[in-house]
């Protein structure tokens, strides 16, 4: 079985609508595909919908959160998606991107740089407007060469010029109202320093402590020796290890099932969910 734990559609931040998704994701050769999207779970139903026969569907959703200053995301697997106190927390994380979007254009116009909000709303469409829609109007505006390279100090990235925080959930909350869902949550890329600073070893096991089921290892932006020292520590706490693309279509340079995740582990999740299943596809 091929796996892939963690991908966006046009829902959130990607480019492929959830329709097209999974499509891709069954023409690339997956068994299993997750559609987590930032905060949401706008992008199921129609997943859902078009869903090729011999493709599983898990739901979930990549949830924004802060801890002492940092920034990280919490993967969030099989919960019931209309627990009303996981959802008004979501929709509290939704509410605040459009000004926080807003935010960082006017400091990038303050920078110089000639980007408007009617661009990356255009950009955004549909979906729950962020980081990589602006990266992507930088790439447009001739600033940057790639989404990626707007990711830096220099522009978006957590420390950069153009950087504006948003309202993001305590992770211990998250994983207290992802289990009171009945979900299963696995901590995204948590050793991504690329992205900007990260939580030291010593918060993934407190994490681990309060709940945490599993992290994130096979990661396009975690090289090898950060593997090896991840799966180490998951071994010390416990905890599942996953992998996945992130994919985000065009958006990124990274592929369907570029990473996987071992189907022992996926059934470890499953058996775990208690919030929601798994949907097997039957050609829609």
């Amino acid at each position: 079985m091929r796996i892939d734990l963690h991908t966006h559609s046009t829902a959130s931040d990607g480019t492929d609508t959830p329709a097209e998704l999974v499509r891709n994701a069954a023409a690339a050769g997956l068994d299993v595909v997750a559609l987590t999207d930032h905060d949401t779970v706008g992008g199921y139903a129609e997943a859902r919908a078009a869903l090729p026969e011999g493709l599983t569907l898990v739901t979930g959703a990549e949830l924004s959160c802060r801890l002492d200053g940092v920034s990280l995301h919490m993967l969030a697997y099989l919960f019931d998606p209309d627990e009303p106190e996981l959802a008004r927390e979501r929709e509290l994380v939704r509410d605040d991107r459009v000004p926080r979007a807003r935010a960082m254009v006017g400091k990038l116009r303050e920078l110089g740089v000639p980007v408007t909000w009617e661009q990356v709303a255009r950009i955004a469409g549909d979906g729950a407007v962020g980081r990589p829609h602006i990266a992507t109007a930088l790439v447009e505006l001739g600033v940057v060469g790639s989404v990626s390279d707007a990711f830096t100090s220099e522009w978006l990235a957590n420390d950069g010029r153009a950087y504006v925080e948003k309202h993001e959930l305590d992770p211990f909350d998250a994983i207290r109202l992802v289990k009171a869902a009945g979900g299963v949550t696995v901590f995204a890329h948590p050793l991504a320093v690329k992205r900007g600073n990260c939580v030291p070893e010593s918060a993934i096991a407190e994490l681990a402590t309060a709940g945490l089921d599993g992290i994130e290892v096979d990661h396009m932006d975690h090289d090898d020796p950060t593997r090896a020292r991840l799966r180490g520590l998951a071994a010390d706490l416990g905890l599942l290890t996953t992998g996945s693309s992130d994919y985000h279509g065009s958006r990124k340079t990274c592929r369907l099932g570029d990473c996987t995740t071992d189907p022992e582990i996926y059934g470890e999740i499953v058996r775990r969910a208690t919030g929601a299943f798994p949907v097997p596809g039957a050609g829609g």
